[in-house]
């Protein structure tokens, strides 16, 4: 029976894969996000409304409809620096203050395990909002997860970037530390078994595999998936803050994000036995069944969702989508273009689209490495986040360390925005359009400098620029 669906946090990892599920069982679903027209880029199905909202931000709350059969709950801030507790707990009131209002009949929120005696701040955040959420007179099902492995999950692209890159690792003593790991595929599952399932109502369950594997277990059960020999050594001498910049260097994760997990790290996260999968007839998935269906979607270029993609509350008040035009004063501006003949302007979107990850840049890769671990030494997201697709693009998706502002294929305009540490703001566009009476590629760097800094900045990267822009179009066009 169809039902009325709302989904907060549906632009993230979670809620991305959530979404095909409710629709194929035939839901009504209003998707609650902060950005309605990035949403709507990527998501077109006579079943699905949109609410923009950020909850937290109160003049942007708006009024649910009335008739909500159940909510699910997938906000969380783990990303965000500062005091993501406070954030997490205030987004849950304001959830609340308004899916009260409705006719809701169940509230579900995907939460962590948190068994042990002294929990991780990250744990005792999620703890609380879940606490919080039971004050509700609409009955709760908590979900309590740990380490969630699917392709583009936080988990899963950490591990694979230490796997990958490091044969011989001398890492720190909470590798020791124990968990247990679930498919995200089974996560969905039980999201979507326990709806409006009434046994379920004012109760937790942690869902988990039936394994129980220490961290160092998991990055070697990863190499032999992928067929890589691996030696792992643990050593007592490297503190909580070495340990978060030994992650951050190495992977694609945000120094918030590094800190958080460290920390989550040193707590054990075993689940409590309970029956639900049986009820539900949820199979569950080994881990390493888990990372070979991960990379089976990688491969299939079938990745529905990464957690770099996903603006977090840290993000909230930075407002992308204002930088969607770009300055005209106060600014200097690399600009090229270069002639197309009409039969190569297909080949030369499909190098637009392609560009960035393991593509790269078309000219200069090893200076584009140069920089991207320049930002990470400065505290930016370096290049590491790659891409989700290898060619698709759509706004909103990360792009190493570029955000896409817009990503029109039928127009031919791809614009992407910085999110490296830089003395001001830079944005990359590329553009096929007639001018003078020729089809034509334009490409056009553009960076607004903030102070002496900023100038001064623009003026000694100058001479790369040369190289890398003029390089970078010359390949851009070519066809053969």
């Amino acid at each position: 029976m169809p039902h009325n669906i709302l989904l907060t946090g549906a632009n993230g990892y979670i809620g991305q894969r959530l979404i095909p599920v409710l629709l194929e069982q035939g839901h009504h679903l209003y998707c609650c996000v902060r950005d309605k027209e990035r949403f709507e880029d990527e998501h077109n199905h006579p079943n699905i409304k949109t609410i923009e909202v950020d909850f937290l931000e109160e003049n942007s709350l708006v009024k649910f409809p009335q008739k909500i059969d159940a909510a699910y709950f997938l906000i969380h801030s783990m990303s965000s620096s500062g005091d993501f507790e406070a954030k997490e707990l205030a987004s849950a009131v304001n959830f609340l203050n308004l899916i009260e209002q409705t006719d809701c009949k169940q509230i579900i929120y995907l939460t962590g395990i948190v068994n042990e005696t002294h929990l991780s701040k990250h744990l005792l955040s999620r703890l609380a909002v879940e606490n919080k959420l039971k004050e509700s007179k609409i009955p709760l099902t908590a979900l309590r997860a740990g380490i969630i492995v699917g392709s583009g999950s936080a988990s899963f692209e950490i591990i694979r970037d230490l796997v990958e890159k490091l044969p011989i690792m001398i890492t720190p003593k909470w590798l020791n530390t124990l968990c247990q790991p679930i498919a995200v595929r089974n996560v969905i599952e039980f999201l979507a078994g326990v709806l409006l399932k009434e046994t379920t109502y004012n109760n937790h369950f942690d869902i988990s595999s039936n394994e129980v594997l220490s961290y160092k277990q998991m990055l070697l059960q990863f190499a032999e998936v992928r067929k890589l020999k691996r030696w792992i050594f643990t050593v007592p001498i490297m503190t909580p803050r070495i340990s978060s910049y030994w992650l951050y260097f190495v992977t694609s994760t945000s120094y918030p994000l590094a800190i958080n997990l460290v920390n989550s790290m040193k707590v054990n996260v075993i689940a409590k036995p309970n029956n639900l999968a049986k009820d539900l007839n949820v199979q569950l998935l080994s881990y390493k069944t888990a990372v070979q269906l991960a990379f089976e979607k990688i491969e299939q270029n079938l990745v529905l969702s990464s957690w770099k993609d996903s603006f977090s509350s840290s993000n909230a008040n930075q407002q992308w989508m204002d930088l969607v035009e770009i300055p005209s004063f106060g600014c200097y501006k690399d600009l090229k273009w270069r002639d197309l003949e009409p039969e190569n302007i297909e080949k030369v979107l499909h190098n637009i689209w392609s560009i960035g990850g393991a593509k790269g840049w078309y000219y200069g890769n090893t200076l584009w490495k140069v920089r991207g671990l320049m930002d990470k030494f400065m505290g930016g997201v370096g290049l590491r986040r790659g891409r989700t697709h290898s060619n698709e693009i759509n706004r909103g998706d990360a792009l190493d360390f570029w955000r896409v502002l817009i990503a029109d294929k039928k127009n031919k305009r791809l614009l992407l925005y910085a999110e490296m540490k830089l003395p001001g703001e830079a944005w990359l566009e590329f553009r096929i359009m007639k001018r003078h009476n020729k089809m034509q590629l334009r490409q056009t760097a553009t960076f607004r400098p903030r102070g002496l800094w900023g100038r001064l900045y623009w003026l000694s990267v100058l001479p790369f620029h040369y190289f890398i822009f003029n390089g970078m179009i010359k390949n851009l066009v070519k066809t053969t």
